[in-house]
């Protein structure tokens, strides 16, 4: 009889990659619920958006999960032609598509922040990386597509002596089905920020808003998020 080999540390840790928002913090709470030693990570990389690093924060603090923010906003200057770096463009508003997408991409985004985190994995023994790249994002941003993710976590094989896995438990999942696992899961979604503008209320009319309240809309439930105007 074959004995099955038992669990490592490195199995039982994970990095996520927590920006707060609604992917992020479902993978966090799977990866909980799987039973996993968590770090979270979280990138403040200039984004005008930043508020939602005060709502991981807080969710990491009360979860008693370890929380370390990397202010990587040095490099600024190299990702900055996007309407989410560059506060003097005008913010697209309405959903997604071919029209708008390109202002809200950040160059090489996923890369540079998967990167990072798999270099806190090896530090600290962790064999997986957590990040929420989503079905719905494929069309919109390069660096959610399966390919993208395939060959990164080919990489992040290779990259050091302690192979790291890149896990996206959401990578062919819409943003309304990670809602619906979420919500099986009792989580409360006001414990996130989705709105690319990091007012003190959402807007409600960019394409993050506009996608998360339809993902609410399709599960027949109510958005727990203020706004600042009138949402169907």
């Amino acid at each position: 009889m074959t004995l099955s080999a038992s669990p490592t540390a490195a199995d039982r840790a994970t990095v996520v990659i927590y920006s707060g928002g609604m992917d992020s913090f479902t993978v966090l709470h799977r990866a909980r619920r799987e039973g996993l030693a968590i770090h979270a990570l979280s990138f403040d990389y200039g984004q005008r958006h930043a508020r939602e690093l005060e709502v991981a924060a807080r969710v990491c603090q009360r979860l008693g999960v370890p929380h370390q923010v990397v202010d990587i906003r040095a490099i600024h200057g190299l990702i900055d032609a996007s309407a989410l770096t560059d506060a003097s463009r005008e913010m697209p508003e309405g959903d997604y598509g071919e029209a708008n997408l390109k202002d809200t991409v950040v160059p090489n985004r996923n890369m540079i922040l998967l990167s990072l985190a798999i270099a806190k994995a090896v530090n600290i023994g962790a064999g997986r990386v957590d990040y929420g790249a989503h079905g719905g994002d494929h069309m919109l941003y390069p660096d959610c597509r399966p390919e993208f993710v395939e060959r990164m976590n080919a990489v992040a094989g290779i990259a050091n002596f302690e192979p790291v896995t890149i896990h996206a438990p959401y990578l062919r999942s819409t943003k309304a089905q990670i809602l619906a696992e979420g919500l099986a899961m009792g989580l409360d979604y006001a414990d996130t920020w989705t709105c690319y503008r990091g007012e003190a209320l959402a807007c409600g009319r960019c394409g993050s808003c506009r996608e998360r309240l339809a993902a609410f809309a399709a599960n027949g439930a109510c958005d727990p998020l203020p706004y600042a105007v009138e949402v169907a």
